[in-house]
């Protein structure tokens, strides 16, 4: 199988809460980790909001540390043509789609970890099984998604 992960989840790894557990959880069962070029710039723009600044350093080192790890997907122009369809069928932000059809390129079966509610539905359309939380965040609210509790969403 293989694992990928939007920022969300990126993030996830290195920032203790409550999607941390899961995360690592699922890292260790798939150790195939793959996930958009954007991944890493989005999470190191993102590092000092989520951690005060004595963290924020040794958190970017991490993240470019443990990228070697990771197989990218480039976001290259058949990447962004797929995004622009899915943006186009689906309410989704430009770096969500950019995340999805990223995740679209990769060889079935593909489990998609994420805490965005917003990508869980686009995500199990596209065929991929889903890894998230019973709730997971959107932008400014929160709403349930009636999914399995820390688990696997299967499409």
């Amino acid at each position: 199988m293989t694992l990928a992960l939007d920022t969300s989840a990126l993030l996830s790894r290195y920032v203790s809460g409550p999607t941390h557990a899961l995360t690592l959880d699922a890292m260790a069962a798939d150790p195939d980790w793959c996930a958009s070029a954007l991944a890493l710039t989005e999470a190191l723009m993102l590092v000092d909001r989520l951690t005060d600044p004595g963290q924020a350093v040794g958190l970017r080192r991490a993240l470019r540390d443990e990228w070697d790890c990771f197989h990218v997907v480039p976001t290259d122009q058949a990447c962004l043509d797929r995004a622009a369809d899915l943006g186009r069928e689906h309410p989704l932000r430009t770096t969500d789609a950019v995340h999805l059809a990223a995740a679209d390129r990769l060889p079935r079966p593909t489990t998609f970890l994420t805490f965005d509610a917003h990508q869980i539905p686009v995500a199990l359309a596209l065929g991929l099984a889903v890894v998230s939380t019973a709730s997971a965040p959107t932008r400014g609210d929160r709403r349930p998604g009636g999914r399995h509790p820390g688990g696997m969403i299967d499409p």
